[in-house]
């Protein structure tokens, strides 16, 4: 066994207050989204995305977010794919953003719908022409004999749509989570850490501090 049992942190960032937090989450949100970048982190829209497919097993993956406003938060994949047949059986899905530098975690919950085709073209489009034809490369989450065949899968889609635009895959685009349940992690010392969660009832949010 790897004993991992002596590597400990303190955490001293800062402190979460359920008095000065903000009423909504989103706007919670969004104050520490622009905190931690401002922190210039490599990736800062990572996220684990986790869904649960028909066997009841959790399954978990790192997305990027792409938007996100007072209806929730946007992503984007392969509707074929794994999470895509896992949303498409149980729309409950849960975020979350996991910010070390800030010794802060944000956990989401809640169902996941399809966003519009339009909204879907416009983020594909905006996307490098290498990733559109990415798209249409690979079947994802399917079983594949090698990489030698995805690279000819992806050199034959470049050559069907050489010099035209490469249009939106009917099985791609994008998702919104509307949250239902929020709940903000600051790490505190002595692991006496701050909890507040957020939950919405009857189109209100109803904030409560938890123990660590």
């Amino acid at each position: 066994m790897v004993n991992l049992g002596d590597i400990r942190r303190q955490y001293t960032q800062g402190r979460l207050d359920e008095q000065t937090a903000a009423a909504d989450p989103m706007t919670q949100f969004h104050a520490w989204f622009e905190q931690y970048r401002g922190t210039d982190p490599l990736e800062p829209t990572i996220m684990t995305v986790a869904s649960v497919d028909a066997a009841g097993q959790p399954w978990q993956r790192i997305l990027l977010l792409k938007a996100y406003d007072e209806n929730g938060f946007v992503f984007f994949t392969n509707y074929d794919s794994n999470k895509g047949q896992h949303f498409a059986e149980n729309a409950r899905a849960s975020l979350h953003f996991f910010w070390i530098n800030l010794e802060r975690q944000v956990q989401v919950q809640g169902m996941v719908e399809k966003i519009s085709r339009a909204e879907a073209e416009a983020y594909f489009h905006s996307r490098p022409r290498e990733s559109q034809l990415g798209a249409w490369a690979s079947a994802q989450s399917r079983p594949l004999a090698d990489r030698a065949t995805l690279e000819a899968q992806f050199a034959e889609v470049s050559k069907q749509y050489e010099g035209q635009d490469v249009p939106l895959p009917d099985y791609w685009g994008g998702y919104r989570l509307k949250p239902a349940r929020m709940e903000f992690w600051q790490g505190g010392e002595h692991r006496l850490h701050d909890r507040l969660e957020y939950s919405l009832a009857d189109r209100e949010w109803k904030k409560q501090r938890l123990n660590p």
